[in-house]
């Protein structure tokens, strides 16, 4: 409802207001929004095409030409909007990563032994519901940012239901326990650590697969969504800054790879 109603009222406001303007929100916002959860210029075309047709629907006894062009048009001054703060918002992630992390040299001392503590303990808290968890995860990942989907083979040309399809649950399970392992072992063994794997392959296949810089945030937000209520009655800022910077100190190690395999 919001964001149809933003949209109308964009376009209403538009020769009066000289500028796009939005209610309950601001074009920064916006475009950080669309920019973190993967929006390409395609899906500005699928929401424009939605409003017309809508609109044609709702008043088809004044419905013209005219009309369609005037609405076009009042969406296409707002996508644009939206679309210069989604490129602000990518300069600046891009900005913000210049600086990498070296695990070797730093060694985990970014970790506490507070932060060790607090993932510790909600980890073997969860571990022995690590399945359900995976696919929570997982999933949480494809609503935060459903064009996601088209990065893993077993589901971009997939008909069949998330839960029934029968690659997805390996692989959630042994995405989440490489993270919340790497976690645990990140201040004891002074650098990022994973099992059954190695950060040369991760970077491979994340370059291979043409992960982005956003995508790795889209995979924190869902870590922290799922931990947070998975253990609501420990969950506090400090547990989520602990589980924040090792996932962090995790997708800076591959991203180091994935600079390599470029």
């Amino acid at each position: 409802m919001s964001v149809f109603l933003m949209t109308c009222e964009s376009a209403a406001q538009l020769r009066n207001a000289g500028t796009v303007t939005v209610r309950e929100s601001n074009l920064k916002k916006l475009g950080a929004t669309h920019f973190k959860t993967g929006v390409q210029d395609e899906h500005f075309e699928v929401t424009k095409q939605a409003l017309l047709e809508t609109i044609e629907e709702a008043v088809p006894e004044m419905w013209s030409a005219a009309m369609r062009n005037a609405w076009g048009e009042a969406h296409y001054q707002l996508a644009n909007a939206i679309k210069a703060e989604m490129k602000d918002a990518h300069d600046q992630h891009s900005n913000a990563n210049l600086i990498t992390v070296n695990m070797e040299e730093n060694k985990g001392n970014c970790f506490t032994e507070e932060q060790e503590a607090l993932v510790v303990k909600s980890w073997n808290a969860i571990k022995n519901n690590s399945g359900d968890l995976s696919l929570k995860f997982f999933k949480k990942i494809l609503e935060i940012a459903p064009p996601a989907k088209q990065l893993f083979s077993f589901l971009k040309d997939s008909n069949v239901p998330l839960e029934q399809n029968p690659k997805l649950k390996p692989h959630a399970m042994s995405v989440f326990i490489m993270t919340c392992e790497s976690a645990v072992q990140l201040r004891k063994a002074g650098k990022v650590t994973v099992r059954e794997s190695n950060l040369k392959k991760l970077g491979a296949t994340h370059f291979k697969t043409g992960v982005k810089e956003e995508h790795f945030e889209v995979t924190k937000q869902a870590l922290l969504e799922t931990i947070k209520e998975a253990v609501p009655e420990m969950w506090s800022a400090a547990m989520e800054n602990a589980w924040g910077e090792a996932h962090d100190q995790l997708a800076n190690a591959i991203k180091a790879e994935m600079k390599k395999e470029h």
